[in-house]
Formats: structure tokens, C-alpha cells, sequence
């Protein structure tokens, strides 16, 4: 099983959040640290993202590591794409649902 939370040196991220309080899904792609984006989105200092503000308690669900910026936001359009919990769901229930999204978004 792939294991989302080593600490490999990758460029980009496509991460998931959940919020228990809302028992909502936050589809994101980051470049910096992990845990200092969920913080700044549990402390509302993501600028103007409204979405994340409403919670407090975004926790870390999928973390998605590549190599390439634009290989993140190809992965965060396809996920929201699907505008489904459940889909987020099975990413993560199914790693080769995954691996065949991490496939299908590698080049455009």
C-alpha cells in the first residue's frame, strides 16, 4: 500500500483536507510545507479563501506528492472534477484508483 506521508523531496503536492465539523472535503496543491499550509488554513491566513475559513479543524486525508507543479494542479482539476466524497473516498480506499489518476494527469 502507498504510504502518503513520507517525507520524499518532491517539488508539488496535491493534498486533500477533511473537516470533521463540516464533514467536508478541501482539494488543494501546494509547494511549501505540508503542515504549514493546514495550519494557515485552520487559522484563516489563507488569504481569501472563504471555503477552508468556515472550519477549524482541516485535517491532513490524502497527501499526493509529484514532481511537477503542473502535474499537482492536473491532479487537484481532475479530483474536483468529480465532485464527489465518495470518489475522495475510494482515492484512498483504493490506491489503484489512484495510481491510474496519478497516470492519466502526468502529461497533458
Amino acid at each position: 500500500m502507498r504510504d502518503f506521508f513520507l517525507e520524499i523531496d518532491m517539488s508539488a503536492s496535491c493534498y486533500i483536507l477533511h473537516s470533521q465539523s463540516l464533514d467536508r472535503f478541501y482539494v488543494g496543491v501546494t509547494t511549501q510545507n505540508i503542515a504549514d499550509r493546514i495550519q494557515k488554513h485552520n487559522h484563516a491566513q489563507y488569504g481569501n479563501h472563504r471555503y477552508t475559513a468556515t472550519a477549524d479543524d482541516w485535517e491532513m486525508y490524502l497527501l499526493i506528492d509529484v514532481i511537477e507543479y503542473a502535474h499537482a494542479i492536473r491532479l487537484e482539476r481532475k479530483i474536483k472534477s468529480m465532485k464527489s466524497s465518495k470518489y475522495i473516498k475510494n482515492l484512498k480506499a483504493y490506491p489503484e484508483l489512484l495510481d491510474k489518476i496519478i497516470e492519466e494527469t502526468k502529461s497533458v
